[in-house]
């Protein structure tokens, strides 16, 4: 029996759609059926693409990864050097809250707290944030060598101190439904304690 030819666009449709709804409602409080009627997807063509609501758990967060690898690619190669480089990155996220108006906050971070009991997606997402803490790292690493950024400190110890801060202040940024803090996140670390 042929198998079915699948769509990249298809697949590309239904990756953003389950973005958006998991970011929104949670992995949990999205209907496979909603999803699906939301994009066109019959059920059963679903199949052709992944084996289970799981399975495109794991492929929407790697898609996320991938987004915010380009994402964080764009704004360094774009940028006089690696420090408004990450500033950059960072602003790009902040216009996406106001966007949204704050709803969701992010879509990494809301898994993590909701898909603890799945193997797949717990590790799709430790792999999701090491991405994100090497290319954030591999900045910091170049910002130090050209004297950008406190030399007494592993790049990677501050990349995690940074996404960390940012996380947080994500969180509250949710709760206060404003954006400061996350300006403040952004200049106490890289105008205050990254600075060498």
């Amino acid at each position: 029996m042929a198998r079915p030819r699948l769509s990249e666009g298809t697949r590309r449709r239904l990756l953003e759609a389950s973005a958006e709804a998991f970011l929104r409602q949670g992995y949990h409080g999205t209907g496979l059926k909603d999803l699906l009627d939301s994009v066109e997807i019959p059920k059963g063509s679903f199949y052709n693409y992944y084996p289970s609501k799981e399975a495109l758990g794991v492929a929407t967060i790697e898609h996320t990864q991938r987004c915010t690898a380009e994402t964080l690619a764009g704004a360094l190669d774009g940028a006089p050097d690696p420090v408004t480089g990450l500033r950059t990155f960072f602003e790009i996220q902040i216009e996406g809250f106001e966007q949204t108006r704050f709803a969701g906050g992010c879509l990494l971070a809301n898994l993590a707290g909701e898909l603890d009991e799945s193997e797949a997606c717990r590790s799709a997402l430790a792999t999701a944030f090491v991405s994100w803490r090497d290319g954030v790292r591999d900045a910091i690493a170049e910002a130090q060598l050209l004297h950008l950024v406190r030399d007494d400190e592993d790049p990677a110890d501050l990349a995690d101190m940074l996404i960390e801060s940012w996380e947080g202040a994500v969180i509250r940024m949710k709760v206060d439904q404003s954006v400061e803090p996350l300006r403040k996140c952004l200049h106490r670390i890289l105008d205050g304690y990254f600075r060498p």
